[in-house]
């Protein structure tokens, strides 16, 4: 098939997508995947259709045993390239919940018959794909994620000035400690349930329709097992501080500690899950 799969290639390239032949009318994409093994770059050209806006295709590989190769290098890395023959643009791949794929597949055998023809052929399940256009102009639940972020690292700072008095000695006659205590318990609560919501609804959420993104996430989720160990020392440091008593330059070193891993756990996190949430669940 890699021949003939360069020849169409090649002449919707040149056609800019409109193909003679057998392929005269049909609705094509050439679809870019990085090889799961090879890491090389592979095309392949794939009939899709539109559905509530999305692209979607289907790993049918004509009904074979296997899946195709392209299905494999997506849930290896979920980013992709996509030719409509008027224009080039990136996405990703979004592989859907089990129900999400059953409504999808019912929809696409509604409007190309072939489909099940192909599914009737194979034992397999023939996974369904979304593909999300990257757009830099989509709000979503990723633009979220960097908006608590930035409220967190602002609360990070007002924090770090209340140790910084501390430390100078200035605290009990300014009045801060006091304010400190109780702002130090309403950042850790929300940076908490910040954490658990993400271990417990985004991540699981993402890790299923980007299979590529697990190892990420399970990082991701390791860091805030990290985290909490340190938050719980600042809180208890700021909680327990007395003055004259208590080491100021210890919670200095610590909570800087703390300060430091969030802003490297945070800014990891925007690199790797921000594009992905958006277009999974827009704003």
């Amino acid at each position: 098939m890699t021949g003939f799969n360069d020849q169409v290639i090649e002449e919707f390239r040149r056609t800019k997508g409109n193909l003679g032949g057998r392929f005269e009318g049909w609705q094509l994409i050439l679809l870019t995947t990085t090889g799961a093994k090879s890491g090389k770059r592979r095309t392949n050209p794939l009939g899709y259709l539109e559905i509530d806006g999305k692209t979607v295709v289907v790993a049918s590989n004509m009904g074979s045993p296997s899946h195709p190769g392209w299905y494999h290098n997506i849930r290896r890395d979920h980013r992709v390239t996509i030719e409509t023959g008027a224009e080039t643009y990136e996405a990703i791949a979004a592989v859907p919940s089990a129900a999400e794929r059953d409504a999808l597949f019912a929809r696409i055998v509604a409007e190309e018959r072939g489909f099940a023809d192909y599914q009737a052929k194979t034992s397999r399940e023939m996974p369904v794909v979304v593909l999300h256009r990257i757009d830099d102009r989509v709000r979503g639940m990723g633009d979220f994620l960097v908006e608590v972020h930035d409220w967190l690292r602002e609360e990070l700072k007002t924090l770090r000035a209340g140790v910084d008095e501390i430390v100078a000695g200035r605290a009990e006659s300014l009045g801060i400690a006091k304010p400190l205590r109780a702002h130090c318990v309403s950042f850790c609560d929300a940076l908490t349930k910040h954490h658990t919501g993400e271990d417990m609804g985004a991540f699981p959420m993402l890790a299923q329709r980007f299979p590529a993104l697990a190892p990420t996430l399970t990082r991701l989720g390791e860091d805030h097992v990290v985290v909490a160990t340190l938050q719980k020392r600042i809180r208890e440091l700021v909680e327990g501080y007395v003055h004259g008593e208590s080491d100021p330059v210890l919670l200095r070193d610590d909570f800087d500690e703390l300060a430091g891993k969030l802003e490297a756990h945070f800014a990891h996190e925007e690199r790797t899950v921000v594009t992905a949430l958006n277009v999974t669940a827009p704003g």
